[in-house]
């Protein structure tokens, strides 16, 4: 995006141009700090811009945070995120059903408004649902957002307020000087820094294992495929099968949805070759869950890397002057509360609006270094 000298210093230097490391640097800059952004590749290459962009996230305690800054993000950075509010979480089994509901009287507990809907109600807000709906809840809060607008959007505010990109710069090390941070170096030179902010996704743990800092994690796809355009729904953001997703402002039905699934082989192989396992099975959940939006084809499929926690929740932490942001799948919708955490531990060292120990680092002290084959997170032979 912009042509860089090295040697140059930087009060921060961002390692990572996801959704999570652009926040981060934008709320920095707007900090009035001079922000460095470097990535191995280009901005939102990974599942940053490959996500169902939702943004409701009500189990974290970013989550009031979230909720308080989407309606205000396009505002705020000057261009489209696309976001829309509410969501519909609609169920085609009874198990669903009284899970969904569960849901919706937790977040009634916790003073987030949810109506519960029966079968007729869910097919009037979502028409492409079919006879199979049991009905479901309407979160009259949270939302979902265009994930690639939105990159795109953190990236270019970030620039009108000073802050630098470097694409395809890998980070290759880090330097220390009595356990503070101060420069990082790449193929393209040296960059020295104040402070460091890792928010490089599943290479968080190869870039901080050589500074002796250990961070748990285990990469996985997080895999979408998105539909020809269905006809406009008042509310897009439809949840449901174990699935999550969006309409598109187009039309487009864009969704993922692990787990990943076997497929049957006979001797002369697979009965179908699909990207993955995955693509298929989204396809057939979409069709399924959405009876008369069946007939739309598939028109392409993507996936992006994530990273996993051993407990699948985030972790927002600060060592000496070194922020880690690593989000375990939930990055695209807490961006913009995850950059104002981050802003707050580089420059404070501390979150101003929330209570985040439990996201520490220090919770993963002392696990089993095999805690990946004892949770069976083992990638496929010959993957």
């Amino acid at each position: 995006m912009t042509t860089h000298h090295a040697s140059a210093h930087y009060d921060v230097i961002v390692i990572g141009a996801g959704v999570t490391g652009l926040s981060s640097a934008w709320w920095l800059a707007r900090d009035g700090k001079s922000v460095l952004v470097l990535d191995k590749g280009v901005i939102g290459a990974e599942a940053s811009s490959r996500n169902g962009g939702g943004a409701s996230h009500y189990q974290s305690p970013l989550f009031a945070e979230e909720q308080r800054l989407w309606p205000m993000m396009d505002d705020l950075l000057g261009y489209p995120t696309e976001h829309q509010a509410q969501r519909i979480i609609i169920s085609v089994t009874q198990r669903e059903f009284d899970h969904y509901n569960y849901i919706g009287d937790m977040c009634t507990a916790m003073g987030w408004p949810v109506d519960k809907i029966d079968g007729d109600t869910a097919r009037e807000m979502v028409p492409i649902t079919g006879d199979n709906c049991l009905g479901g809840i309407h979160l009259r809060f949270g939302g979902h957002a265009n994930p690639q607008r939105t990159v795109q959007a953190y990236a270019w505010a970030l620039q009108d307020l000073g802050g630098r990109i470097i694409q395809h710069c890998p980070v290759t090390g880090i330097e220390t000087a009595g356990g503070q941070v101060t420069a990082v170096t790449t193929p393209q030179g040296r960059f020295s820094c104040g402070a460091l902010v890792v928010a490089a996704g599943p290479q968080i743990a190869g870039l901080l294992a050589p500074i002796g800092i250990d961070v748990p994690l285990m990469a996985g796809r997080a895999e979408m495929i998105v539909t020809e355009p269905a006809p406009l729904m008042q509310l897009g953001g439809v949840d449901g099968n174990g699935l999550y997703g969006r309409q598109t402002m187009r039309g487009n039905l864009a969704f993922g949805g692990g787990p990943h699934e076997w497929i049957e082989t006979m001797a002369s192989g697979p009965r179908a070759r699909p990207t993955t396992p995955l693509s298929r099975s989204l396809a057939r959940r979409v069709a399924e869950m959405f009876p008369r939006a069946a007939h739309l084809n598939v028109i392409r499929s993507w996936a992006g890397i994530v990273e996993n926690t051993p407990d699948g929740r985030p972790i927002l932490d600060r060592i000496d002057n070194l922020v880690i942001a690593t989000m375990s799948g939930v990055g695209f919708g807490l961006s913009p509360a995850t950059g104002h955490a981050v802003r707050d531990l580089v420059v404070d060292g501390t979150c101003s609006f929330a209570d985040i120990a439990k996201l520490s680092l220090a919770r993963f002290a002392g696990i089993d270094p095999d805690w990946r084959a004892a949770a069976g997170w083992l990638p496929l032979a010959g993957a």
